[in-house]
């Protein structure tokens, strides 16, 4: 009798406004980005990690509601700290990695230079070590991040074909009885 090999990791997948933390070796956090941000946060010492993933930098001046809130960068990165200091991780210890913040759509505001910005920024006020990343481009990114060690890996998901829209408009209207096509 065969035995079917166990897989020697426990995948987790982190869709857009989660946070996920562990300090299992076992466990690869895994998630895809296209113009949002995941930062990935690791204590080396306490062997503890996590990983988040947020749409946007910050609410804008409307109300939002606690739900809504889980979208946003400023959200996502205090649940990620308090996550992991409950597991016992040390604020000072704290190592930072970023991913994601392409441009996704030519001609639009581009929200993923302004994500990368963002994450930037908040690590710096909070003194939270960057010590890799990979963001900005044009595609969108598929990372792997392995929260016990910190060690993570981001490659390319998928190759972005910039297609021009040009509608076609006929030289001259096509008349059928009483309705009118142009």
């Amino acid at each position: 009798m065969t035995s079917i090999p166990r897989e020697p990791f426990r995948r987790i997948t982190v869709m857009q406004g989660e946070t996920r933390v562990s300090d299992d070796p076992e466990v690869v956090m895994t998630t895809i980005l296209g113009s949002c941000i995941s930062a990935c946060f690791f204590d080396p010492f306490a062997k503890v990690g996590g990983l988040n993933h947020f749409l946007l930098a910050e609410p804008g001046h409307g109300g939002t509601d606690a739900a809504s809130m889980q979208r946003y960068g400023v959200y996502a990165m205090e649940v990620l700290i308090n996550a992991m200091l409950a597991l016992g991780a040390a604020r000072a210890s704290l190592r930072a990695r970023i991913y994601g913040g392409a441009s996704m759509h030519d001609g639009l505001r581009d929200i993923g230079a302004a994500n990368a910005a963002f994450a930037r920024r908040f690590l710096k006020d909070e003194r939270i070590m960057l010590v890799g990343e990979d963001v900005g481009g044009h595609d969108a990114k598929r990372v792997e991040f392995r929260p016990t060690l910190g060690l993570a890996r981001c490659r390319t998901a998928a190759e972005r074909t910039i297609v021009a829209y040009r509608p076609r408009m006929p030289s001259s209207p096509v008349s059928t009885g009483d309705v009118e096509f142009f």
